[in-house]
């Protein structure tokens, strides 16, 4: 499999969404300094500490379930929410609150500007699948397959787990490897024969945590070094790097 960049035992490949197939990830933290900005600055005052786009969402929300994302880094900042339910709406004071507030901007973000894939990423995964790996989109957007469609990428995946599905299940998303378990289940291999490829550093945790053949870190913000020390086996800026061409 030399020419795909990876091991000779992998049989599947696993595939995040935002920031690895999608140019998605600068949007979600757009509307996540949107959303926490506005809520420290009501909490706090005009002297509110504001969210940082590079360093507290890779930190605190990256590739976590959206709830997670809230709970993480307000507990950074000492603040601890009611839970609420997951129709609060979004001027809500709890976590599902404030979730739906970011997921709203997003949402209107996308709608206004779009969504755009890295071509490379899927003339990689086409190469993947035409070398008779099988494929699967692991993301804990519950937009997964909205997004996937309007970038017309859904048939490039045999399986989809996503916020929604993760919701079903019950599977608890990452840093945990559930997910990405539950895509390997569903594809039928082990995890030891399945490649994750991730840009977050939640997720480079839960390839790690899952024991899984071989995981790739895509770096898009600079952050070699940390993926590494999260537990990527090979870290690259973009999936060109791999091969895959015809």
């Amino acid at each position: 499999m030399t020419e795909l960049g990876l091991p000779e035992e992998i049989l599947a490949c696993l595939f995040d969404l935002d920031g690895v197939v999608t140019k998605t990830a600068v949007v979600h933290a757009a509307a996540w300094k949107e959303t926490f900005d506005a809520f420290l600055r009501e909490r706090e005052g005009e002297n509110f500490r504001p969210f940082d786009a590079g360093a507290d969402y890779d930190e605190y929300v990256d590739g976590r379930p959206r709830a997670d994302g809230v709970r993480t880094f307000l507990a950074s900042r000492g603040i601890h929410l009611p839970e609420g339910t997951p129709d609060d709406p979004p001027d809500a004071p709890t976590v599902h609150g404030v979730g739906n507030r970011k997921n709203d901007l997003l949402l209107e973000k996308i709608r206004t500007g779009g969504v755009q894939a890295y071509d490379s990423t899927l003339r990689y995964i086409e190469a993947v699948r035409a070398r008779g790996l099988r494929t699967a989109i692991v993301s804990s957007s519950a937009n997964c397959r909205d997004v996937l469609r309007s970038i017309g990428a859904e048939d490039l995946f045999d399986v989809r787990i996503d916020g929604v599905v993760a919701a079903e299940r019950e599977l608890p998303g990452k840093p945990h490897p559930d997910t990405f378990l539950a895509a390997a289940r569903d594809l039928g291999v082990e995890a030891r024969h399945a490649a994750v490829f991730e840009d977050a550093l939640a997720g480079m945790d839960a390839g790690r945590a899952g024991s899984f053949g071989h995981v790739v870190g895509v770096d898009r913000a600079g952050q070699a070094d940390a993926l590494y020390a999260h537990g990527a086996d090979r870290v690259v800026q973009d999936l060109a790097e791999l091969g895959g061409k015809e």
